[in-house]
């Protein structure tokens, strides 16, 4: 029964950790891609066609440019399927790694710092984690209470719009900046402003970059 029980839990773990398969990626499609008077007729799965499709549209050229290549650069495996294959999982791979080192905390720190206005980074629970120096400067001006060493010590921010409602907004409207009023606070000291909101380019958590253009 344990191991019953176990079996249905790696398993289930699995779900979670996996995307979903559907039944038609597995099914294989043959074509005939022709390029510079070479045809080959070239059986893959589903699934690859599609990489293939997404690559070739990437780099604004034909599959059939692609494939030529694959086969040119690969001629000794003499195995044009397997190498098409395996240059589909590099590319998606490479692709990965890319939106990995773009989706990052430092990223959105130099977005921050590369903004002139006061802006910060905010997590759902409302914290901030960073912030640029036009924002550590307002804080410090309408806040003098705060520590000058670092803005986010002891700073109470409530929003008008709760996060989970500016994510719902940005959902629903193709992620166009979301405007909502603010305030800040430290001790018995207050400060009213204006914000747009911004879904930070993170995997996850889910994060806002936030831009205060009024107060």
């Amino acid at each position: 029964m344990s191991g019953s029980a176990s079996s249905h839990s790696d398993r289930a773990d699995r779900e979670r950790l996996l995307p979903p398969v559907a039944a038609e990626d597995f099914g294989l499609e043959f074509r005939v891609v022709a390029r510079g008077g070479i045809r080959r007729g070239i059986r893959l799965e589903r699934t690859f066609w599609l990489s293939l499709k997404q690559m070739a549209e990437r780099r604004k050229c034909t599959i059939g440019m692609l494939i030529d290549e694959i086969a040119e650069s690969q001629a000794q495996t003499g195995n044009l399927t397997s190498a098409i294959r395996v240059a589909c999982m590099r590319g998606l791979a490479d692709e990965n790694l890319t939106l990995r080192r773009l989706a990052s905390i430092n990223t959105i720190s130099a977005i921050l710092l590369a903004c002139p206005s006061p802006a910060f980074a905010l997590a759902s629970s409302k914290k901030i984690l960073t912030f640029n120096a036009p924002f550590q400067q307002l804080v410090k001006r309408q806040l003098p209470i705060v520590p000058s060493d670092d803005a986010r010590h002891d700073l109470k921010l409530a929003l008008d719009l709760n996060v989970a409602d500016i994510f719902a907004r940005l959902d629903a409207n193709g992620e166009a900046p979301v405007a909502t009023g603010f305030v800040i606070g430290a001790g018995e000291r207050r400060y009213r402003g204006q914000l747009n909101a911004v879904r930070a380019p993170v995997l996850e958590p889910e994060l806002l970059m936030a831009f205060v253009f009024g107060g």
